[in-house]
């Protein structure tokens, strides 16, 4: 479904240091190595080595049993139903949608907090799915997660310094005084001072929250992060902030990043690959340029336009969707699209599409994604112009007024 990357070098075992930024040594080449993967992979085609994250046809479904005693299931709600992706090194992949269509389901899946029904998770090859014990535990090293919400994730008992210290202490990391230090390096890492170490969650903004858990996600020096709609909690003058932060990071040391989020401004300033999920199935998925110059699903089409358009004249050009999105409990048949689509058919009533390649890389499930008429431009490349001009103030580092 997507090329494939070149490896960047391998990160050392995480060590002490009190310097703001690790050093060449402890991150394999820092951020001059990390540029020279960025660029090989997008130039690697199909030489290029496996992906580190492979997602196959994943399947997470919730039985629904009603009775306290003689319980039966009455139901199954279809969270997650065969999603399918891969993520290369040094890549960022955004996953977007309505509420509820198993974004954040599938992240979970992704790093095992939750068990899949089906399906299958590798990374470099190696099926996740079926680890467990100390091969599990050494599996969540080289995945860490940022959560949507940067005050619930933190425990408020724990000091900042212990709360970014605890996924070191719970893989084995260095002692304490290397730890103490890690600490350090990664609050500078972040933006914040050494002496915040000793301070609690409740005694910083919902940003500086933020970049607390963003440290402790790079504690163990993982390889994937997966990024849980990590700034939609935010104002948005700190969101450019935490966005450009991620964006530093991911350059100089080769992260590859599953995005999760509803703010397409800050999906097209961070990601190279967009996949759109609608009732738990991804329906198209392409380079973000190609999506955002050419979307191809009608449910692709919806999102761009859902976007507010301060100017007048562009108002009532795009029709919005009609009606509710089905329950997860009662998936439509045919395409699950079909009962909001302006161009459905019969055919789309009784037939599931299959994912059409529409040009490299670019795949939409839509019987008739190859004969769509397209759509006008909006200004910024399918964003409203003011979307638009808050890409170009996260694209130029500043705050968004």
């Amino acid at each position: 479904m997507s090329s494939v990357a070149p490896s960047p070098p391998q990160p050392s075992p995480a060590g002490g240091g009190g310097s703001d930024t690790p050093s060449p040594a402890q991150r394999g080449g820092g951020g001059t190595a990390a540029n020279g993967t960025r660029a090989a992979a997008r130039e690697g085609g199909s030489h290029a080595a496996k992906p580190l994250l492979a997602v196959e046809n994943l399947v997470k479904h919730y039985p629904v049993r009603r009775g306290l005693i003689l319980a039966r299931q009455v139901g199954t709600v279809r969270a997650v139903d065969g999603v399918s992706f891969t993520l290369n090194r040094g890549e960022t992949l955004a996953l977007v949608g309505e509420s509820g269509c198993g974004k954040s389901t599938t992240a979970r899946l992704v790093l095992r907090l939750i068990e899949p029904s089906a399906g299958r998770v590798a990374i470099e090859g190696e099926d996740i799915t079926s680890l467990s014990g100390a091969a599990l535990r050494r599996l969540r090293r080289r995945a860490q997660i940022i959560f949507q919400d940067p005050y619930a994730s933190l425990n408020p008992r724990l000091s900042v310094g212990d709360a970014i210290a605890e996924p070191m202490v719970v893989h084995g990391i260095g002692d304490a005084a290397a730890r103490a230090a890690r600490v350090r390096e990664l609050l500078g890492l972040v933006g914040l001072a050494p002496y915040h170490a000793d301070r609690y969650p409740h005694e910083f903004s919902g940003g500086q929250r933020q970049r607390i858990g963003i440290a402790r996600a790079l504690a163990v020096q993982p390889e994937l992060v997966v990024c849980d709609e990590p700034v939609s909690a935010l104002d948005v003058s700190i969101q450019a902030q935490v966005v450009n932060l991620l964006k530093e990071l991911q350059l100089r040391f080769g992260l590859a990043y599953l995005f999760i989020a509803h703010d397409l401004a800050v999906v097209k300033h961070m990601a190279d690959r967009v996949a759109v999920m609608y009732l738990g199935r991804i329906v198209e998925i392409a380079e973000k340029r190609a999506l955002f110059a050419a979307p191809r699903h009608p449910y692709t089409r919806a999102l761009l336009a859902a976007i507010p358009h301060p100017d007048p004249s562009r108002r009532g050009q795009v029709t919005p969707l009609g009606g509710d999105v089905p329950s997860p409990m009662a998936i439509p048949p045919g395409c699950r699209f079909h009962t909001r689509c302006p161009h459905a058919a019969e055919l789309c009533r009784t037939q599931e599409p299959p994912a059409l390649e529409i040009g490299p890389g670019h795949l939409a499930a839509c019987h008739f994604a190859a004969t769509l008429p397209p759509v006008a431009a909006a200004p910024g490349g399918g964003l409203s112009s003011l979307a638009a001009k808050r890409l170009a103030l996260f694209a130029a580092g500043r705050p968004a007024a």
